[in-house]
């Protein structure tokens, strides 16, 4: 009686031992594999840092689109429940300290004043292309966003340090920012990009939590 055959034999079916071939193989890239881990996590980690950097004015996008009407700004204090809000004003800009300045990619300028009367309360105004020059009025009611001057976000970062440079007068800490022209309908695009670093984050680690599910199988 023939007995049963267990499967294929021969040269290049040796069930007893590791397969030469395989082993034959190069070792995974580790190198490589911690090289690309590093840049994913610090990717990561710079999409969750820009989605926080502009969460104030996502905020702000999502708020109410009426303003707050706020009177004087020579006589106002504001608080903390007039922070990152849309609000309507009245007031005269001083001209100590005031500076101007633009952006990148913008042909309109700005300039940054405080409040006559009032030191603590700053306003920003765009001053449309082709306008700015030594006979501009700047206006004397405002609408916009007001908001703690360290709170402004990352397009006002670096407001404070250019008022010192250029003018010379330091900006108090607790002082207070009005953006002139800002309003929660324009500033939607806040919510669009805090969206997207978001995603971007997640999906960086996701990869990086699959590479090293891998590198655990392996």
């Amino acid at each position: 009686m023939e007995s049963l055959s267990h499967g294929p034999r021969g040269p290049g079916f040796d069930v007893t031992g590791p397969d030469p071939e395989l082993l034959a193989l190069p070792a995974p890239p580790k190198q490589e594999r911690t090289v690309t881990v590093a840049l994913m996590a610090v990717t990561a980690l710079a999409a969750l840092y820009m989605a926080f950097a502009l969460l104030g004015e996502a905020r702000y996008a999502l708020s109410p689109g009426q303003p707050v009407d706020v009177g004087e700004l020579a006589a106002l204090r504001p608080g903390p429940d007039l922070a990152n809000r849309y609000v309507r004003a009245v007031g005269l800009l001083g001209t100590r300290g005031a500076i101007r300045y633009g952006r990148a990619a913008e042909g309109d300028s700005f300039r940054l004043a405080p409040v006559a009367g009032n030191p603590g309360l700053w306003v920003e105004i765009r001053v449309p292309e082709g306008f700015e020059g030594p006979r501009f009025v700047p206006p004397s009611s405002f609408a916009g966003r007001l908001v703690p001057f360290g709170s402004a976000g990352i397009r006002h970062a670096r407001l404070a340090g250019e008022v010192e440079e250029q003018a010379g007068t330091s900006v108090s800490g607790d002082a207070w920012l009005l953006i002139d022209g800002s309003s929660p309908r324009a500033s939607r695009w806040a919510v669009a990009l805090v969206a997207l670093f978001l995603g971007f984050a997640g999906w960086n680690l996701f990869g990086i939590a699959r590479v090293l599910h891998r590198v655990k199988d392996a």
